[in-house]
Formats: structure tokens, sequence, C-alpha cells
């Protein structure tokens, strides 16, 4: 079955936790749109530099939570810094986990969703920078190369991401999660 999941992102996202992943999707047979707050193209971060530039499928203002199977969050420095205060991103997020889909939150991600206020009493993994702020927001933090809670599929780095891009595959073929709480 076909299914469409919006990656979330913005310049200075971690180049192989946005490229893997889509891929990934993408082979599975289904689409994957970069979401991004403004328009046109949106440049990668590649470990120690800038990397390429993404197409932007939709903005912020054109996608709706509702359109799409899944959300997936790169990391980077940069890009869940600057994405983790614009509002219509976070509501954006929410809207996922109000409406029991999956997501899935690689490296810093998991900056966006304390912001979003969805961590409380999840199990969760991330880069290790941004552990404290993940416990200190209720999450339960764990040093693993993948954690699933409910549909929400977190892992720490880009060395992860081949478990990572399988376990979100499997959480998004599950489909909604009744049980998820924001």
């Amino acid at each position: 079955m076909s299914k469409k999941i919006a990656i979330l992102a913005t310049h200075g996202f971690e180049e192989s936790e946005l490229k893997s992943p889509k891929e990934y999707l993408e082979q599975q047979g289904w689409t994957a749109h970069i979401i991004s707050p403004e328009a046109g193209t949106i440049k990668a971060w590649a470990e120690k530099d800038w990397g390429k530039e993404y197409p932007v499928d939709k903005t912020l203002n054109e996608a709706s939570a509702s359109d799409y199977d899944a959300l997936m969050l790169p990391g980077g420095v940069i890009n869940p810094d600057t994405l983790r205060t614009n509002d219509t991103a976070l509501s954006f997020v929410r809207d996922f986990f109000e409406q029991h889909k999956p997501v899935g939150a690689i490296c810093h991600g998991p900056q966006i969703l304390i912001n979003a206020e969805v961590v409380q009493g999840r199990n969760m993994t991330s880069v290790k920078s941004i552990s404290k702020d993940l416990k200190n927001a209720g999450a339960d933090w764990e040093d693993s190369e993948v954690v699933t809670d409910n549909g929400l599929v977190t892992s720490r780095t880009p060395e992860d991401l081949p478990a990572f891009n399988k376990k979100l595959v499997e959480e998004i073929n599950e489909g909604k999660h009744e049980e998820q709480t924001v």
C-alpha cells in the first residue's frame, strides 16, 4: 500500500539523516516529501561543512499532518534548533501525535519534540549531548541504537541509520498507534 511521509527540515539538517531515510522510504514505493518553512531549496550540513541543496516539496503553510501517514525529523545542530522555535513547525509535529501517526527523529531531531511538548513519559534516545534535555522534559532516555515507544522511533547518530530506517518502516507499516498520548 502506498504511503506518504513528511520529512520536516530546514537549512542545516545533517545530510545523511535526511538522505538515507528518504531513499529508504522511497525504496518501499512510498512518497517522501520535504516540508520546510521556506520554499525553494534547503541546504544540508554534511558532517563538517555545508552540503547539497535539496528541493522543498511543500512549505509548512501548504502541508497538513492529515495528508501524511508519518513524520520524520532529521537532526543536525542548526536544523532542529531553528525548527524548535517555529510555532507552525511545532503545531505540525503535535498534529502527528494527536492523530496517532508514527514519528521518527534522529540525532538532534528530538529537540523539536521537546518544544512540541510530546516527550513526557516516552522511552527515547538521541545524540548524547541532548540526553539531559530529554530527561528534563520528562522522557526516559537510554543510550541505544534505536528506541521505539508506541509509534515514536528515535536513534542517536548517522551510524544508527540502518536500524532507524528499518524500524521506522516497520512502524509506518503498523499504522496508527491508538494508545499514543500527547
